[in-house]
């Protein structure tokens, strides 16, 4: 058989902020429908409504002396020690990411130099032939990351490429949105390496879909819910029930054609992976993927959570995860060589995307 190029996970990283935010946080809140309406129901109604279909509890903060590339520097790090590459031979360092450094008491992003820049410093690679650049594509931004580093290892262009993912979404969530208790902060990053084979191995497919003509304001920037909010701050916004179902329609068919497009079947995959927002929309996702591949029933373990615990970290959220099951930090869930597993994002945009990978 003749030898290919695939690219495999050499290594992987993440860094998970101490500071814990439990839902009881937002008791003092004072919230407000998105046209300025005081919500009737009280903090206690309201944030048990919400433990209930996010299935959140708790969410982690960067500590106030920490930013985003911050939190990307110690991923990568953590990362690079897993891989035990020398970082002077990376070709790529790419960070996905949608709003740089956000300095606590600010809601103004700070994106030059950029994200992947700052990281390469603090990292200390002197090597000029390391190309560092930031990826923005909405949540689904780090796997989307991946999928540029895959293009160019295939193309002979990079043997090793560094992917990081890093937000702090905290920063820029409206205190007076209930969307707020969603959003947390993080970094995941995996180093990726060429390697060549006979057999089909590490990434085997990707797909990609972006739904700008309909879809592209589902999540935007706007002033706070709160009429008379002091100052000209833009905050992240959402429309829940539309972002719910874009992504119960389009993400199980995306991930079916990436699926048959790696040609690998329901029965072949140990994990999928998706983009942690809301607990209830995930299982959806995931049950309605089953059925699509005429599987009715959902397999034990499939589908590992971390939300209860971590919130939305956005672009962290697929590469943590994927860190504590390769380290084993998650109780019934392991990879292991030959396991095929897949990894599936939805945000911003509206982007869906998916990966296809068997394990060396």
């Amino acid at each position: 058989m003749r030898l290919k190029r695939y690219s495999i996970i050499k290594g992987t990283g993440s860094f998970v902020p101490e500071v814990v935010v439990k839902n009881e946080a937002f008791l003092q809140n004072k919230f407000y429908e998105k046209n300025g309406v005081p919500l009737e129901k009280s903090n206690e109604e309201i944030i048990e409504k919400f433990r209930e279909i996010t299935e959140i509890e708790e969410r982690r903060y960067a500590r106030e002396d920490q930013n985003t590339d911050d939190l990307a520097f110690l991923a990568a790090r953590n990362a690079i020690e897993d891989s035990g590459i020398d970082p002077e031979d990376l070709d790529y360092v790419i960070v996905a990411h949608n709003y740089g450094n956000v300095y606590f008491g600010s809601t103004t992003p700070d994106t030059v130099p950029s994200i992947a820049s700052r990281v390469k410093h603090k990292l200390g690679i002197k090597n000029p032939g390391t190309v560092a650049y930031d990826l923005p594509f909405g949540c689904p931004g780090w796997v989307q990351a991946v999928i540029h580093a895959d293009y160019f290892i295939k193309s002979g262009d990079a043997s090793l490429a560094l992917v990081i993912g890093a937000e702090t979404l905290s920063r820029i969530s409206d205190p007076h949105d209930i969307d707020s208790m969603i959003y947390s902060d993080g970094a995941g990053a995996v180093v990726l390496e060429s390697v060549e084979s006979e057999i089909p191995v590490g990434i085997l497919a990707h797909k990609t879909r972006s739904d700008t003509l309909d879809h592209y304001k589902l999540l935007w920037m706007d002033k706070s819910n709160k009429p008379d909010y002091p100052g000209d701050d833009l905050f992240i916004k959402m429309l829940g029930r539309k972002v719910y179902e874009y992504a119960i329609t389009h993400v199980p068919v995306l991930v079916k054609e990436c699926m048959e497009k790696a040609g690998v079947g329901i029965g072949d995959v140990k994990k999928i992976l998706i983009h942690q927002a809301n607990g209830k929309m995930d299982y959806v996702i995931v049950q309605k993927t089953l059925r699509l591949f005429k599987a009715y029933e959902k397999p034990e373990n499939i589908m590992p959570m971390i939300i209860a615990r971590q919130g939305n970290n956005s672009v962290g959220t697929v590469p943590i995860l994927l860190d504590m099951i390769m380290k084993k930090k998650m109780d019934h869930h392991t990879l292991e060589q030959g396991d095929h597993f897949v990894m599936a994002s939805v945000g911003a945009g509206m982007n869906i995307n998916a990966i296809v990978y068997r394990i060396v």
